[in-house]
């Protein structure tokens, strides 16, 4: 690797760790406040579950951004694209209740997950992507799993807490690790 693409790499890596921490914070925070509002749509869980793809926009912004022109900026614009279909699809979705935004919740996952696997996949030498990719495929389970589970008696919109705080550990996980892989470049 030159001198520049490894000064470039190591720069990329620094600002995805960052953001990597930002995102687990975020998760963590916003599945606390969902475990304990997430029983009915209401005003502050439609306000969380509608910020949680707005979140995803801003953070895939700052990465595009940081990614350059690379292969993984491409995908990363699609995600914003998702993101922010998703935002609009859940907006509409609240005011049919619980069930219609897990279905929505569910489909933006498993898409969103798509994209993340693709995107961990084209950034293996920059280290700590194991766990991105392990958590796109989880979404992708996960996913699937709020769009079957929508049609059952009982659902809350906590359910999708537990989505969040495992996606924030792997955020960890993976900037923990980014961390570990510049300094060894």
């Amino acid at each position: 690797m030159t001198t520049a693409a490894a000064a470039s790499s190591t720069g990329n890596a620094s600002v995805l760790r960052n953001l990597y921490f930002v995102r687990f914070g975020f998760a963590i925070v916003w599945a606390a406040l969902m475990f304990v509002v997430g029983s009915s749509v209401g005003p502050l869980s439609v306000t969380l579950i509608v910020l949680y793809p707005l979140f995803d926009v801003a953070a895939a912004i700052v990465d595009a951004r940081s990614s350059g022109a690379s292969g993984s900026a491409r995908v990363l614009y699609v995600n914003i694209a998702i993101s922010s279909l998703t935002t609009i699809g859940l907006i509409f979705a609240v005011t049919s209740g619980i069930p219609a935004v897990l279905r929505v919740w569910g489909v933006w996952a498993v898409v969103a997950g798509i994209v993340q696997l693709v995107v961990a996949l084209t950034r293996r030498k920059l280290g700590g992507q194991w766990a991105m990719i392990a958590s796109g495929a989880i979404s992708v389970f996960a996913g699937t799993s709020f769009f079957l589970q929508a049609a059952a008696d009982g659902q809350t919109l906590g359910r999708v807490a537990g989505y969040a705080v495992l996606g924030g550990i792997f955020f960890l996980v993976s900037a923990l690790r980014l961390g570990r892989a510049a300094k060894a470049n």
